[in-house]
């Protein structure tokens, strides 16, 4: 081995006992470079990194109008197809309206039918009252019939018991007298028939009284337009016409159509998915950060998001506008069940809702379900 030793050359034996110096400059490059390094990641942390969170699970969403009718019918026209752009108040949908304008008929007649009815009961208030009066006169010459018959009566008794009287003495004569037996007999037969007229006229102003209170209770504190009858009757012709315009089916929101399910010819139930209408317009971004991001998400902080679709050359800026009451798992069909068997912990994700700038969005329009990439800046 000695052999292989080769005695190196005056020349070079300088820069061989050079090389431990040259070592250590290296090294102290080295951990200047990862000093700087540091330095950097410290600064960039401090004055970016943990003033943002991010998160590039996002997704555009939007409040989808779906359009249900409110009434049953069969779908005579479908005005619009999917990706149509519609205004609220535009028709989408026309059902059948045959059935919808028999009801409204049958309506306004049972509305006519009931006013005149109505009408009725105010005249009969004033024939009931009048034969009430009529009654109460009825009454009052019954009452004065028996009081002529109790004086009669009694005028009759006192000739009686007086011819009586004298009939003892032979001053008298026997036919005197008969008359003035029958003549109280009379007057008693008179003043029991006054007595019967007086009852019956009495029931007869009861009833007649009682007749004009029952129609009255159907008049009282009303006219005829505001009669509970007119009224029912009236509502009714309303819901009729207000079904008859629910055949025709309009946008409730600005939007673009989608999902269209309605065919001429189907017949529909009240509640019968159509079609939906989406407010691109009103769209906003759902953002699912992870848990450990949220410490410092406050609503209102300013967001710079970024879409797939057009890549960074665009940048929206929005806002917090709130965070969701719970995680995706804790509003699952099934949720998980953590308390239950071997449990491995895993880190959530929080829907955070974030508005869009609608000048922005009208400028580079999003359709729903997107990708998006968030940063929220939480220094605010």
């Amino acid at each position: 081995m000695s052999e292989n030793v080769q005695a190196l050359p005056a020349s070079e034996a300088p820069a061989a006992a050079g090389n431990p110096m040259q070592r250590k400059k290296l090294f102290t490059l080295l951990f200047g470079a990862v000093a700087a390094a540091a330095v950097a990641y410290g600064a960039y942390w401090t004055l970016i990194a943990s003033r943002h969170v991010s998160t590039d699970n996002a997704y555009v969403a939007a409040e989808i109008a779906q359009v249900t009718p409110e009434v049953a019918g069969t779908i005579q026209q479908v005005k619009v197809v999917d990706t149509q752009p519609v205004k609220a108040g535009d028709v989408l949908v026309v059902l059948n309206d045959s059935d919808a304008k028999l009801a409204l008929a049958q309506a306004e007649a049972d509305l006519a039918r009931a006013e005149r009815r109505v009408k009725g009961y105010f005249a009969n208030d004033e024939g009931l009252s009048a034969q009430a009066q009529a009654r109460g006169a009825d009454q009052a010459r019954a009452a004065a019939q028996l009081a002529s018959a109790r004086a009669d009566l009694q005028r009759a008794k006192l000739d009686l018991q007086r011819r009586q009287a004298l009939a003892k003495s032979g001053s008298v004569s026997g036919e005197e007298l008969s008359n003035a037996q029958n003549a109280y007999a009379t007057t008693e037969a008179n003043l029991k028939a006054a007595e019967a007229a007086s009852r019956q006229s009495e029931a007869n102003y009861r009833a007649a009284v009682g007749s004009l209170k029952a129609n009255q209770t159907l008049t009282a504190d009303s006219t005829v337009d505001s009669n509970p009858e007119v009224a029912l009757a009236r509502a009714k012709r309303d819901q009729a016409k207000l079904d008859l315009a629910r055949t025709v089916i309009r946008a409730q929101v600005d939007g673009v159509v989608a999902k269209r399910q309605a065919q001429v010819g189907q017949r529909v139930q009240s509640g019968t998915p159509l079609m939906s209408v989406v407010p691109l317009q009103d769209a906003h971004v759902d953002a699912n950060f992870k848990e450990v991001q949220l410490s410092k998400v406050r609503v209102g902080q300013p967001v710079e998001l970024t879409a797939d679709l057009y890549g960074g050359k665009v940048v929206y800026h929005g806002k917090v506008a709130g965070l969701s009451g719970g995680s995706g798992a804790a509003f699952a069909m099934i949720p998980a069940q953590n308390a239950t068997g071997n449990w491995i912990k895993v880190v959530q994700r929080l829907p955070v809702r974030i508005a869009l700038d609608p000048a922005e969005l009208k400028a580079h329009p999003l359709q729903v379900g997107l990708s998006m990439e968030a940063t929220v800046d939480v220094s605010e």
